[in-house]
């Protein structure tokens, strides 16, 4: 990469992956000392040993991590330093002569690697289904800690502080007008550029909405993980459908330790950093569901992800050292993930059906007044983009099409 005393510089950067890195992943990952195996017959103690040892076969022996970095090194990634930290990114531009710019924002355990499959059907909507009016420019920023952007080295980068730097981002490539979409800890950063009113920024796409009303939000985040009482607790009024939504914030608020644990103790989990298998386990278990969509790859199920898609994201992981870094988000974070932040711009939601908790219209319409677009999915989970690309694609255009 260049090096320039001007830090607003925008420096081209290409992966490139050392053979010497790779057979060391390699050594580790065939000198794995293994546990024995779970005591119950399914997947509720974690990853199961059968997964977790099919994986490892497979990433040791037939996966191939330079095919995934010629797929990045196919698109144009760049470097820039806003607010003291590298900001590594890919950007897209379209041929066509109206595209709209936008900026899609990645979550834990997720990076870069997820969003890939959006990048041709979004910039090049002619030859993917759509017309010359669907296109975009399209900008996918690493987060601090995370991939190829920096490591910060003192406290301070939440989401918030995030939110500032990709409209700073945003801007600095030239757009004055343009949008963003995001799940996970993209959903709660575009969330807070909407709330924030980041200069440019016209609309928002979130796949993982904050709409659930603060009184309810209060009771699940009082009692975290075995939230008991939180279900007996809930305000009078409410339909079947928000019921059944606050039984599904219930499950997920007591499915959360990975959350709890980088959230209060993230250089505990100093292993990341030196098992491959560990941090494979670690980043697969990020839910119920998305566990059990991503496990399901190394048992021969077509649908959905390849073996491969799961190994890029975990040896991204891994060979940018950033199981802790990336951690550190959690602890960082001052935010409720799912709660109102007040967003006054024009919002489009997409509900998937496996994900963390159904968001209700009625509760959409009510956290976002300026609310476009509202659709519930047939299939598809927490990592839409990487899962479901097609209906992702399909909801971004069609959810923001009148945002201009």
């Amino acid at each position: 990469m260049s090096v320039t005393s001007d830090a607003a510089a925008i420096r081209p950067f290409k992966v490139e992956t050392s053979e010497a890195d790779l057979k060391d992943m390699h050594a580790r990952i065939m000198h794995t000392r293994w546990p024995e195996k779970e005591t119950v017959a399914d997947d509720t103690q974690g990853p199961t040993l059968a997964t977790m040892q099919a994986l490892a076969q497979y990433w040791a022996h037939d996966y191939d991590w330079y095919r995934c970095e010629a797929r990045m090194n196919q698109y144009p990634g760049y470097l820039t330093e806003i607010d003291g930290l590298d900001f590594h990114f890919l950007h897209i531009k379209s041929k066509h002569e109206n595209a709209r710019p936008i900026v899609i924002c990645h979550g834990w355990p997720g990076s870069i690697i997820e969003q890939l499959k959006l990048i041709e059907p979004l910039t090049d909507p002619t030859a993917h289904g759509g017309t010359a009016e669907d296109a975009f420019h399209v900008v996918i920023p690493s987060m601090p800690g995370y991939g190829y952007s920096g490591k910060p080295t003192e406290k301070g980068w939440g989401p918030d502080r995030i939110a500032r730097a990709y409209g700073e981002l945003m801007n600095r490539l030239g757009y004055d007008r343009y949008l963003a979409q995001g799940g996970d800890w993209g959903a709660i950063v575009v969330d807070l550029m909407g709330a924030q009113e980041v200069p440019g920024l016209v609309g928002i796409h979130t796949n993982m909405a904050g709409v659930v009303p603060a009184e309810i939000d209060n009771l699940f985040q009082r009692n975290v993980i075995g939230a008991a009482d939180a279900l007996h607790n809930l305000p009078a009024g409410l339909s079947d459908e928000e019921r059944a939504t606050c039984e599904q914030l219930d499950f997920t608020w007591k499915h959360v330790a990975y959350a709890l644990q980088m959230g209060s103790r993230p250089q505990t989990l100093t292993g990341l950093a030196d098992s491959p298998i560990f941090l494979a386990s670690w980043l697969l278990d990020h839910d119920p569901r998305s566990m059990a969509l991503i496990s399901r790859s190394f048992a021969g199920v077509p649908e959905g992800l390849t073996r491969d898609d799961v190994l890029d994201n975990v040896t991204h992981f891994w060979l940018t050292n950033t199981g802790v870094s990336a951690g550190r988000l959690y602890a960082e974070n001052a935010y409720s993930f799912f709660g109102v932040k007040g967003v006054k711009l024009p919002v489009a939601v997409s509900v998937f059906p496996d994900e963390l908790y159904q968001a209700p219209k009625s509760w959409a319409e009510k956290a976002y007044p300026n609310l476009v677009h509202y659709n519930k999915l047939p299939k598809g989970g927490h990592f839409a983009a990487w899962e479901q690309p097609g209906y992702l694609v399909d909801e971004i255009r069609t959810g923001l099409r009148s945002v201009r």
